[in-house]
């Protein structure tokens, strides 16, 4: 099971790629590799916060590999989803060493506007249904299923 402050911190970790949208009131070029879906989006990212969050484990109650897991595949899998959305330009997943952008072949996931005026729009409603599809029911679905298997290898009681 994962420590109440462990998980909180995966799911900072989860929408930090997004503090990239500051730099559209900035004057940052989208496909710059500062730019939205940039270097935050990318694996080297995910690793770096990872990195910087395995001293706190102590804290955590988690082991520092443990720690650098949870928190790498939490940052990491907001790029992941972000590249299965149906707008942008692509997930610089390999940035600062190549800023290449990448879709996945399966792009199901309604794209979110930037700000929130557009996201409290008639539009707003299609991209929670869409991500309550596509992102939400597997988590729940995988959740469920992690309880199951832990319980029957801990065994009754």
């Amino acid at each position: 099971m994962v420590p109440g402050g462990l998980a909180l911190l995966a799911c900072a970790a989860s929408v930090l790629p997004d503090v990239d949208s500051v730099g559209f009131w900035a004057g940052v070029p989208y496909d710059s590799p500062l730019g939205h879906r940039g270097f935050t989006h990318s694996l080297t990212f995910a690793a770096l916060i990872a990195l910087l969050a395995m001293p706190f484990s102590g804290r955590l109650r988690s082991r520092p590999g443990t720690v650098f897991a949870v928190v790498f595949v939490a940052a990491a899998s907001h790029g992941l989803l972000d590249a299965m959305t149906t707008g942008g330009r692509g997930v610089a997943f390999f940035s600062p060493f190549s800023n290449r952008r990448f879709f996945l072949p399966w792009r199901v996931i309604e794209v979110s506007p930037i700000g929130l005026k557009g996201f409290f729009s008639g539009r707003g409603g299609e991209i929670l249904a869409s991500e309550f599809v596509w992102i939400w029911i597997p988590a729940i679905v995988v959740a469920v299923l992690g309880a199951i298997v832990r319980r029957s290898v801990r065994g009754p009681g």
